[in-house]
Formats: C-alpha cells, sequence, structure tokens
C-alpha cells in the first residue's frame, strides 16, 4: 500500500518517515506547524487544515501498525536467556540502512499532538454545524442529488448562490459520494428581501435544464470565514440533510 500526501504541505510524510537528523528537530518543526494550524483555528479557520490533519493522523497510525507487522517478519536472535524461568528473549535484526525505531518514536511522539489540535478543529466545526440551519425550499423532489442551496457570507453582507450535483462513484471496497459545488452569484443581504422560495423561482426560469430542482436555504448568525469554514461546513451538512 501507497501512503500519499501532499508535498507542498509542511507535515508531509517525510517529515516522519526519513528520519535521519536530529530527532528534536523534527519535533520542533512539527510542534510549530500545529502552532500554526490552531492558530488558523483560533480565527475560526477550519479547512482544509481539518481534512489534512485527519488524514495524517489515520496515515500515521497506519505506518506504526504496518511496522509492527514489518517488525514481526524480520529476522530475530537470541538476546536473553532467561535459565531461572525457561524463556528467551528475542532481538529483532534489522537491516542495514533501515531506522525503523527512530520513525516508530516520533510518530508515537507526534500522534497526541495532532490529535489534540484536531479536537480543536473538531470543536469549531460542531459549533458551526450546529448553528447552520438548513431548510429545504419548496417542494422537495424524490431525486435530490442535484439543485440549488444559498448560504449567507455574513461577513460580506450577502446571500450566495450554489448549484450542487452529487457524484456516486465505487472502488473495489466501498461506494463514495462527492459533492460538487459551482458558485452561480450573490444576492445583497436585505436589498429586496427576496425570500428563499422566490430566489429559487428566479433559477428555474434561467436554468431550464433544472425544472424541479431540490433547493435548500441555511441561515446562520456566525461571520466566520466563508471559505475555510462556512461553506465545507455547509456542504457536509447538505450532504447529511440529503441522505437522511
Amino acid at each position: 500500500m501507497r501512503f500519499r500526501m501532499k508535498e507542498e504541505s509542511p507535515l508531509s510524510l517525510n517529515l516522519f518517515t526519513k528520519v535521519q537528523d536530529d530527532l528534536e528537530k523534527r519535533q520542533y518543526i512539527i510542534l510549530g506547524e500545529l502552532k500554526k494550524i490552531s492558530t488558523e483555528f483560533q480565527y475560526y479557520k477550519v479547512y482544509p487544515h481539518l481534512s489534512e490533519l485527519i488524514q495524517l493522523n489515520n496515515t500515521l497510525k497506519e505506518i506504526t501498525n504496518r511496522l509492527s507487522d514489518l517488525r514481526s517478519k524480520f529476522p530475530k536472535r537470541i538476546g536473553k536467556v532467561d535459565w531461572v524461568n525457561q524463556t528467551i528473549e528475542h532481538e529483532v535484526v534489522f537491516v542495514d540502512g533501515t531506522d525503523l525505531a527512530a520513525v516508530e518514536d516520533l510518530i508515537e511522539w507526534a500522534l497526541p499532538h495532532i490529535q489534540s489540535v484536531i479536537q480543536e478543529g473538531i470543536s469549531i466545526h460542531e459549533f458551526v454545524e450546529d448553528d447552520l440551519k438548513i431548510e429545504h425550499v419548496g417542494i422537495l423532489p424524490n431525486y435530490r442529488e442535484e439543485g440549488y442551496f444559498f448560504l449567507p457570507d455574513n461577513c460580506k453582507q450577502k446571500l450566495k448562490l450554489f448549484r450542487f450535483e452529487v457524484s456516486i462513484f465505487q472502488s473495489s471496497e466501498d461506494q463514495y459520494r462527492s459533492l460538487k459545488t459551482t458558485f452561480l452569484k450573490a444576492l445583497k443581504q436585505g436589498s429586496a428581501m427576496l425570500s428563499p422560495g422566490s430566489i429559487k423561482l428566479d433559477l428555474i426560469r434561467e436554468v431550464k435544464e433544472l425544472p424541479n430542482p431540490a433547493t435548500f436555504s441555511f441561515d446562520t448568525r456566525l461571520d466566520f470565514s466563508f471559505q475555510q469554514t462556512l461553506l465545507p461546513v455547509a456542504k457536509r451538512k447538505l450532504m447529511q440533510t440529503i441522505y437522511n
């Protein structure tokens, strides 16, 4: 199995798996990057940091599991014979050029720090998700995999309109859904006091290919980052609403 992370991320796998220099230096770099992400969370900028950290956490845990399996397959030599208890302790013989012990030590040290910052991000995500209210606009059709949603951007005092489409793809192990969104336009909040129903009717007239679209309207009092927090959380809540 191949592990992949974005190379441009400072917390890349190379930082954890190519431990050739000072271990303390690596720890210093990791703590510094986690502090930057924690600061972003304090400014309510959750994504993409949260999803990247969760991916990194899961990958590192799988690496430690693979290293444990790998170690069990390495040749062993007798390290100590306990004649009293009649037991033999074996030592793992590592191949030249490997420093798996250092990799494991670094990962095991880093995981609690990573998980602590992940929990910060999850707490903000849950707070935003609780505040975001969603309602369907008009009659909800049976086909809900394509349509529109409206989401306020309180920082800019705009109501942003999006078109969405759910894609379903099959892997060898499971079925996955992804949500594709396209920004349509932004309306000034309070300018014309358009109701969600009126906005939906306008879109139906503009886009003939969707005569009966599934349409959802969000409401929130929060003025957090739109791109890094409100929109990603809203997309996840929309998916939950569609399939629940």
